[in-house]
């Protein structure tokens, strides 16, 4: 009997978090399918796990409205180049990992041209913007799921889902290495390291990267013998340097290559952009001040449509102020650096959010590569389950 052919999937993730999880997803996928074969688009660790990629994930990375306005032509672009390509070699599936506002218009056409279509992530309709659901039933036979209260809510629309857990759950250990970390990155065990995470995007990193590195000056001023480290997205080294000369100038900082989760497993408290690292950070049990800002047009759209009181996915998932949230106005270099100081200065209070992080964990570890590769067989009814 002839062997069957490779099993061929198509993913798109559209930014270094979703590149992370499509990696990890693959991982576990590839252990299932050891012959399969996956392109589209997506980042160098998708690419580690054998991925193809037809544009680097970076094409896709927007901030904000505006933003996704000035790049609309590329990106329609790109995606309809994408569509009559899959449509044309029609792999057994695709899979959009996160990126909605790209991939929903994706895998509705892929959908009607008879290609199964997966979406990995629930969107956030539970937090804001909850008309997507409408789309989002109309363009996946099926939703990878995070978070374990998200398939019950699309269901009640229709939707097939499965919780399948956070993939990050399950690579980051409970206790975090802090003594090999801080070895990895020359630290003094005896050191108070503060991390800074001012996002992965280019244009993220416009708007935040000054106010934490601002904040971390402000530290320095008042405490000079703290340490920080700062994690770089590969290839954009040259847009941060000259931000650490003007903003934190004589700050003990040391830029990484990557290396984020390093930085949080080694630092004490981390300033960081909301976001997936957010939830890196609670992983890590590791003492946070939220921050963000967007164009003020980004702004005021957003906060309109707001559901709920908390934005950081670690509060959002405690249902509770767990650490502090510094948006838009509110976060000023002086504020950071109070909130930061306050987790220093107060080791109990630290421990008892270590606590609700340490929960948080082993409700998220559910082996999510195993889950994920088990709904992909179901929705694929391939044999070779």
């Amino acid at each position: 009997m002839a062997a069957p052919d490779p099993l061929r999937l198509a993913l798109v993730a559209g930014e270094a978090s979703g590149d992370l999880l499509a990696s990890l997803l693959l991982a576990g996928v590839r252990r299932r399918w050891p012959d399969l074969q996956a392109a589209g688009i997506g980042g160098p660790r998708m690419a580690a796990q054998g991925f193809d990629a037809w544009w680097p994930h970076e094409r896709l990375s927007v901030f904000g409205y505006v933003d996704a306005l000035s790049r609309l032509p590329e990106l329609l672009r790109i995606r309809r180049q994408l569509a009559e390509r899959l449509l044309a070699e029609r792999p057994a599936a695709f899979i959009g990992v996160d990126a909605p506002d790209f991939n929903f218009g994706l895998e509705r056409r892929l959908r009607e041209g008879g290609i199964k279509t997966l979406h990995f992530v629930c969107p956030s309709i539970w937090a804001w913007r909850g008309e997507r659901v409408q789309k989002l039933a109309a363009s996946a036979d099926h939703v990878l799921c995070l978070f374990p209260f998200e398939p019950e809510l699309l269901q009640r629309h229709g939707i097939g889902a499965s919780y399948v857990g956070h993939p990050l759950a399950d690579v980051i250990p409970m206790e975090p290495p802090r003594d090999a970390a801080r070895a990895a990155l020359g630290l003094a065990g005896g050191d108070s390291v503060v991390a800074l995470l001012p996002g992965s995007r280019r244009s993220e990193i416009n708007h935040i990267a000054p106010l934490i590195l601002a904040a971390a000056a402000r530290m320095h001023r008042e405490r000079p013998g703290l340490r920080y480290v700062m994690p770089v997205v590969p290839g954009l080294r040259a847009l941060v340097e000259p931000m650490v000369a003007q903003h934190a100038h004589g700050v003990p900082l040391t830029l990484l290559d990557g290396q984020s989760h390093e930085a949080l497993a080694a630092c004490d408290v981390t300033l960081v952009a909301s976001g997936t690292a957010t939830l890196e950070a609670a992983l890590f049990k590791r003492p946070m001040v939220i921050c963000y800002r967007l164009a003020w047009l980004n702004w005021q759209r957003m906060k309109r449509m707001r559901y709920q009181p908390w934005v950081g996915l670690p509060n959002i998932l405690c249902r509770d102020f767990v650490v502090p949230e510094l948006i838009q106005d509110d976060a000023t270099p002086d504020a950071l650096a109070r909130e930061a100081f306050a987790w220093l200065d107060n080791p109990a209070k630290a421990e008892a959010a270590k606590r609700r992080f340490a929960d948080l964990h082993h409700l998220l570890r559910q082996d999510t590569a195993q889950r994920a590769a088990d709904a992909i067989a179901q929705v694929l009814d391939d044999t070779r389950r």
